[in-house]
């Protein structure tokens, strides 16, 4: 039997060095409980100042949580944001039961899974943790409307592209499964013609919109959101 040749201290170096930066380019997922302080400034004034009922309820990572336009880009629909930090999909169905459920919302738009993909989870596991969404909210609400925001391709992230795409297309074919679920592409309408997106919709960091960005989310969600 041949034994292992053991490989040269440089070798081993070289090994360490590329884990430490991967590391650094794939940042690992933060604990559910990491977001608990912005949920709780999220939630402070509910109990004396509760929002709506029957609201169009905006739930996901930062893209949504940015949105500050998002009640004057849909004047006559009364809307609830409750984004949240660098969130990713398990966090909003970790914290559905304080930012999602009392509200008893009229439709959810739920935005996430570009930081899931990023940490290295698979499209999977992002499907798989969308399908523990569209269960908890509807076992609480079974006639609450979900739309899913398709995960959107940006260009500080197009090394992921192909797993975002493939995420994308899992969750399309579960919302296709139950009627009170719609996929919306808003990804899409903010691409070229090689299918990469375009800088114009994105701030200097190119991974989060600017206000040419969201004029096209709201394009698209216009006519989704009336009652």
């Amino acid at each position: 039997m041949r034994l292992p040749i053991p490989l040269p201290r440089a070798a081993l170096r070289l090994v360490f060095l590329l884990t430490a930066v991967a590391g650094l380019l794939i940042p690992a997922p933060a604990a559910p409980d990491h977001w608990l302080k912005e949920i709780d400034q999220l939630t402070a004034n509910d109990a004396t100042n509760p929002p709506p009922t029957g609201a169009v309820l905006f739930v996901g990572s930062s893209s949504i949580r940015l949105w500050k336009s998002v009640a004057q880009d849909f004047p006559d629909i009364p809307v609830i944001n409750r984004g949240f930090g660098g969130s990713e999909l398990a966090d909003s169905v970790f914290y559905a039961d304080r930012i999602v459920l009392p509200y008893h919302p009229r439709i959810v738009v739920l935005f996430a899974g570009t930081n899931d993909i990023w940490s290295g989870k698979s499209p999977e596991k992002v499907a798989a943790d969308f399908k523990a969404f569209r269960t908890k909210l509807h076992a609480a609400l079974p006639d609450t409307k979900l739309l899913f925001l398709s995960i959107n391709y940006s260009p500080s992230r197009t090394r992921v592209q192909d797993a975002m795409r493939t995420a994308n297309q899992l969750i399309a074919a579960d919302c296709a499964s139950d009627p009170r679920c719609t996929y919306v592409d808003v990804c899409t309408p903010m691409l070229d013609a090689h299918g990469q997106p375009q800088p114009v919709f994105f701030q200097e960091d190119m991974l989060h919109m600017n206000p040419a960005g969201y004029a096209i989310w709201t394009r698209v969600l216009t006519p989704l959101l009336q009652p």
